[in-house]
């Protein structure tokens, strides 16, 4: 148990955010949105993929986006990482690409939500699917840096 520290925990709620950012949308796009086009009528379908939607937006913006950047700055700020030292090869330039992917992500996610509200639908498909795979990314790179 000595090796469970402060630093462990942080890191934890880290990856326990992001497991439950991509695996929500994961969940909901190869389970549970199918299975409501399969099993609902077309009106049923709408309101019910409408309510998780912003079930799963108000669980982003209150719990995942608020913990991954607290938890994110916080490891920036122990690792000692600068604004000069993310041009830095190595940890520096991955954890800069990282953060610029996490950017792109939120910003199709925020528009992907906008597009459904104004029925968009094609535009909203094609924001979920950047988000998603964005994500996907940003957890490539995650992995990719060493543990602080």
């Amino acid at each position: 148990m000595d090796t469970v520290g402060w630093w462990s925990l942080v890191r934890f709620a880290h990856v326990a955010g992001a497991a439950l950012w991509v695996g929500g949308q994961l969940a909901l796009s190869l389970v549970i949105l199918p299975l409501a086009r399969h099993l609902l009528d077309p009106e049923a379908k709408d309101r019910f993929t409408a309510a998780a939607g912003r079930r799963f937006g108000m669980l982003t913006g209150v719990v995942f986006l608020p913990v991954q950047l607290a938890t994110g700055w916080a490891m920036a700020w122990h690792r000692g990482v600068t604004w000069a030292s993310l041009a830095e090869p190595g940890y520096g330039r991955t954890l800069a690409t990282k953060l610029a992917l996490f950017v792109v992500v939120m910003l199709a996610a925020a528009g992907h939500g906008i597009a459904h509200a104004k029925g968009r639908a094609d535009l909203a498909r094609a924001l979920a699917v950047v988000s998603l795979v964005g994500s996907l990314g940003v957890v490539l790179l995650a992995t990719a840096l060493p543990a602080t």
